[in-house]
């Protein structure tokens, strides 16, 4: 797990960040939402752009924000305590590690992907954050039906993405809401006013995939 290594201020206990007590076990969603109500997950949050528009149209469901830097989710923190958002609640910690190793299996309606690192150069795509061991992990932490929804401006990258969700039988192609695209990012604002495209890919949970069941097997 990345942390940022400079000096910070303490988080304030007012606030919508949420502290793990463990960072090697899954997470007991009971304490972040007192609710049970759909969880979706923003992996990868920026500035809380678009978190806080579509958890204040849907307060229906919770949202969960993750980011690694800790000055974004404090900014995402402001803007949603400053709107009064009930379903939301912050997590400091990298994408990829929360994915795999803290969401508890089968407990989330949705995760949203918009604009991670595209590492362009040939040798740093292996840092890609959407790669086989990103789909085997988000198969696991879906519900049936559940949907990942990506977003980026790197040509080779969505090709990539669109590459290895088709070559796991745990997803379908499907389509991003009209509503869902309308909220935009703070990378994608910047991106429209620059004339650069955004490329949009989603995909639905509709089993669990067969690499993972095998894994599962032959853990027992």
């Amino acid at each position: 797990m990345t942390m940022c290594s400079r000096q910070v201020k303490p988080i304030p206990a007012e606030s919508l960040i949420f502290q793990p007590a463990s960072y090697v076990q899954p997470l007991d969603l009971s304490q972040l939402f007192i609710a049970a109500k759909p969880l979706e997950v923003e992996l990868g949050s920026g500035d809380g752009s678009f978190l806080v528009q579509w958890a204040g149209l849907h307060p229906d469901r919770d949202i969960l924000a993750v980011e690694r830097l800790l000055g974004r989710l404090r900014k995402t923190n402001r803007k949603a305590m400053r709107l009064e958002l009930k379903n939301v609640r912050l997590i400091r910690i990298e994408a990829g590690y929360f994915l795999q190793y803290m969401l508890p299996p089968a407990s989330v309606s949705a995760l949203n992907v918009y604009f991670p690192d595209p590492w362009p150069k040939r040798k740093q795509r292996k840092n890609r954050l959407i790669n086989a061991q990103f789909v085997e992990a988000a198969a696991k932490a879906l519900i049936a039906g559940g949907r990942v929804y990506l977003r980026t401006d790197d040509g080779d990258y969505f090709d990539q993405m669109r590459s290895v969700f088709a070559g796991n039988r745990a997803f379908e192609v499907t389509e991003t809401p009209t509503e869902l695209r309308s909220i935009l990012t703070d990378f994608e604002r910047n991106f429209r006013a620059r004339g650069v495209e955004t490329l949009h890919a989603a995909f639905q949970r509709v089993g669990i995939s067969p690499h993972y069941l095998a894994s599962r097997v032959g853990a027992k």
